[in-house]
């Protein structure tokens, strides 16, 4: 009979004992199993007679929480005392090992270095958002709607939208310059670190997106000497006294005059190498006086005010400095590249 079944092993359950967590494996396989002793008592259950049910019900319910508790007690014992033996082993009175130390990203570095040089310069840093609209990215630093400079940005727009201005992935930090003049006033003397996107092929010279730092003063009688000077110190304690400067003449909307400012390069100390093309000197960035039009747009008297901005890409500065030659290297977070900067850890 089915009773005498659930009877018989039931005494087999009590009377098992292990410390083995292999045995009780094999235990609760045979009896708690998708395959095992109980599932198959409760398929036969189901053939008995409806008189027979209401008896083995509950005598088949009791068997199958004795056999769960035996097991839960089995299991709890060989746990708690395989811990107290793992830890037995272990000898406290050894030393522990140490953490591995991370390293900072290049870019950080050279950025942070950069921000300290201007900090000493009085420049705080101000921030804005990576995702722009038309008139802070384009139509307030000067670039009319048919403006053939917006071309050169190859920009990533997000939704063009001829009533209210296109959205777009900003393609210069210039657009904080606009937002800091826009909801304060003069003097400004501060520089915009951040990311900045534009749509070009990706090489060792090129990517689609890069990090730049841009700087603004604007105050009354600022003049293109204060702009020389300014950079000037920056180069010199960035990459060294004896660091040789000098400006050729460009153009962008949003500055007049404008210049582009090439130094000595640092890595064949003007010999000419790859990395300067042969010819001794490297471009590291734009500047020039803000152009009046600009500040009125910002609703800043041009005629009262004035001041200059540049702007750099950090990737360039960290080329020179640590003599990187593949941007790429930048972003492809490979931890053998990155150890190398352990020892810049401050």
């Amino acid at each position: 009979m089915l009773q005498d079944k659930i009877t018989t092993l039931t005494s087999e359950i009590n009377a098992f004992s292990t410390t083995n967590a292999s045995e009780l494996e094999q235990f609760r396989i045979k009896f708690l199993g998708t395959k095992g002793i109980i599932k198959d008592i409760f398929e036969e259950f189901k053939t008995v007679s409806v008189e027979e049910k209401k008896v083995l019900g509950k005598v088949l319910n009791e068997f199958k929480q004795i056999t769960e508790t035996k097991y839960n007690e089995l299991k709890e014992f060989i746990d708690t005392h395989s811990t107290q033996s793992e830890t037995a082993k272990i000898d406290l009175t050894l030393p522990g090992e140490g953490f591995e130390i991370g390293s900072r990203h290049p870019l950080a570095l050279v950025r942070r270095e950069i921000v300290e040089i201007f900090a000493k310069l009085g420049f705080s840093v101000a921030e804005g958002p990576e995702i722009e609209d038309d008139w802070h990215n384009f139509s307030a630093l000067n670039f009319p709607p048919e403006h053939p400079a917006r071309d050169m940005q190859d920009t990533f727009f997000i939704k063009k939208d001829s009533e209210n201005g296109d959205i777009a992935l900003r393609t210069h930090t210039s657009s904080v310059q606009v937002r800091m003049m826009e909801n304060g006033k003069p003097p400004f003397r501060a520089i915009m670190p951040g990311r900045v996107y534009r749509n070009e092929a990706i090489s060792a010279r090129a990517h689609c997106f890069f990090h730049q730092i841009e700087g603004l003063y604007v105050d009354e009688n600022v003049s293109f000497a204060d702009l020389k000077q300014t950079l000037f110190y920056f180069v010199q304690e960035l990459y060294g006294e004896g660091t040789q400067v000098r400006f050729r003449p460009s153009y962008f909307p949003f500055t007049e005059p404008s210049a582009e400012m090439d130094i000595s390069c640092s890595i064949c100390k003007g010999e000419g190498c790859q990395m300067c093309k042969g010819s001794g000197w490297v471009e590291i960035l734009g500047c020039g006086m803000v152009d009046p039009n600009v500040l009125e747009n910002c609703n800043i008297d041009s005629k009262k005010y004035s001041g200059f901005a540049f702007g750099m890409g950090i990737e360039r500065i960290a080329n020179l400095k640590f003599e990187i030659k593949d941007l790429r290297l930048f972003s492809e977070n490979d931890v053998r590249f990155l150890k190398q900067y352990k020892s810049s850890l401050i």
